[in-house]
């Protein structure tokens, strides 16, 4: 019978399975949305039981609807939301308190008090990081301090902390295996990306049992195999790796020099740097990019927290549009944005700025202001924080940026797409699959069990799309960027007069 990888793509927002066949063409995909909880101010949790159950629920619909047996499924990749952080009960399996989001904020005090301590340098230097609430350790050093018992059973190894790729693992092989991977673990700052271990003096840092901890494998490999009674068969878990990674490797970015850029709730651009991980002078993040036969690949990550959850802000906030699609056709019906930009600063600015305390604002509104203004504001300002990551990035490697691949579900937006390619003056290329994420697992899990022969069969199966070259003049790229600098200039000043 004929064989096909699964995808499992755990997203901040819903949870997906793919089905890839041996040409990489996506033969079935199930989706499904789950709860966003906001119980208080710069709090954002999910509830981990349901984010397994709507999983599992996409794992059996993708196969139904592709008509397959689950024996026809030849290997699992997991790819997953990073530094969303669960702790469980290692007898009950159950979550002692809800999981807390990579874009909540809660402990972003704590994080200020890290750097006045001066531990800001030792954390870099060891996990390629900077000290924000973004990361896992601050999220699991909560939850010890503040769910009940939490730290007493932790140290009697009573619980297991995971991302979620931790979480779904433990789940899906019954609760046998409890790991990890290193592109995952890179996000916890917890792991030092020299020593490919957990660190000890981080953990004594933050107050982390080790006993908590998952063991860390290479991206590619076989983690272990599914409990039969989940899925009627045992099937091997060969790949996982965190979504971004994931989809760098699914974008073939593969040699040093290559970048990625990937357009979901946030947006994140990876650039490839090979066998060594380079510090950032520019607060990017140095990171694992994925591990293979216990070789080690890096990359620069800069991280753009609100993008496309900008747009659904506009959907269900403001109520501007009905469904996400119509953002391009609103914003079309304006040549310009008629001076206005937005700075999306919900849960603060990421990279380069790292400011915790920033919040959105709009800037340069006027009686003439219409919504299509502000829908075109909304697009281009997703495009403007990845031109100052871009520019970190390239001062960083010393590189500069020749050509950019996209992926992710904005990028069917052709009026973004060029003018992305028009702000930062690159060329930018859209695959023909946009599901990089999923797909750069999937390569990953297909060349664990051999369902691909070799890297370069994949490279024979990769397609672009569409590629979009620059047209905007330079005098108004520059006034264009001018205008972007001086908003966020402008909603930095009102942040750091909120915490003087």
């Amino acid at each position: 019978m004929q064989q096909y990888i699964l995808a499992i793509d755990q997203g901040t927002t819903s949870s997906r399975s793919l089905i890839f066949d041996a040409n990489c063409r996506i033969v079935s995909l199930s989706q499904k949305e789950f709860t966003q909880h906001f119980p208080q101010p710069e709090r954002v949790e999910h509830d981990a039981t349901e984010i397994l159950n709507t999983q599992l629920h996409t794992i059996r619909e993708a196969i139904q609807k592709a008509g397959l047996s689950v024996s026809q499924i030849a290997a699992i990749g997991i790819t997953n939301q990073r530094e969303t952080t669960v702790v469980w009960n290692r007898k009950t399996g159950q979550p002692v308190c809800p999981a807390i989001v990579w874009q909540d904020r809660r402990t972003a005090d704590y994080c200020t008090a890290l750097k006045q301590q001066g531990a800001e340098n030792l954390i870099q230097q060891k996990t390629g990081l900077v000290i924000d609430a973004y990361f896992s350790a601050t999220k699991l050093k909560w939850i010890l301090e503040h769910v009940p018992d939490a730290r007493i059973m932790a140290e009697k190894g009573e619980l297991a902390f995971g991302t979620i790729d931790s979480w779904l693992i433990w789940n899906l092989t019954g609760g046998k295996v409890h790991a990890t991977d290193a592109s995952n673990a890179s996000r916890t700052m917890l792991y030092n990306i020299h020593t490919l271990q957990w660190d000890e003096e981080l953990l004594q840092l933050f107050g982390i049992p080790a006993a908590v901890l998952p063991e860390v494998k290479n991206s590619i490999g076989i983690f272990g195999y599914t409990d039969a009674s989940l899925l009627g068969s045992e099937i091997p878990i060969a790949a996982v790796a965190g979504d971004q990674q994931a989809a760098l490797f699914g974008q073939l970015c593969w040699e040093p020099g290559m970048v990625k850029n990937t357009y979901g709730t946030g947006c994140f651009m990876l650039m490839n740097t090979g066998s060594q991980p380079v510090p950032s002078g520019r607060r990017l993040l140095t990171t694992v990019a994925w591990q293979q036969n216990g070789e080690t690949t890096y990359a620069l990550e800069g991280s753009v927290f609100i993008a496309g959850a900008l747009v659904q802000w506009l959907r269900d906030g403001l109520q501007l549009i009905s469904r996400s699609s119509e953002i391009q056709t609103l914003a079309s019906q304006a040549p310009h944005a008629n001076g206005i930009y937005i700075v999306p600063a919900f849960t603060g600015l990421g990279a380069p700025y790292w400011n915790p305390h920033a919040r959105g604002a709009i800037f340069g509104l006027t009686r003439g202001a219409q919504k299509s203004h502000i829908a075109r504001a909304a697009l281009e300002s997703i495009a403007y924080q990845n031109y100052d990551v871009l520019k970190a990035m390239e001062a960083d490697a010393g590189i500069a940026v020749k050509e950019l691949r996209v992926d992710g579900g904005a990028t069917v937006n052709d009026l973004l797409m060029q003018f992305q390619c028009d702000i930062l003056n690159c060329k930018t290329v859209r695959p023909a699959v946009t599901e990089t994420t999923a797909q750069g697992v999937a390569f990953m899990a297909g060349l664990a069990v051999s369902f691909w022969s070799s890297a370069e069969e994949i490279r024979r199966l990769w397609q672009a799309e569409k590629i979009f070259f620059p047209s905007m003049p330079d005098e108004q790229r520059k006034q264009h960027l001018l205008g972007w600098q001086r908003a966020v200039q402008a909603a930095l000043a009102w942040s750091n007069a909120a915490t003087d």
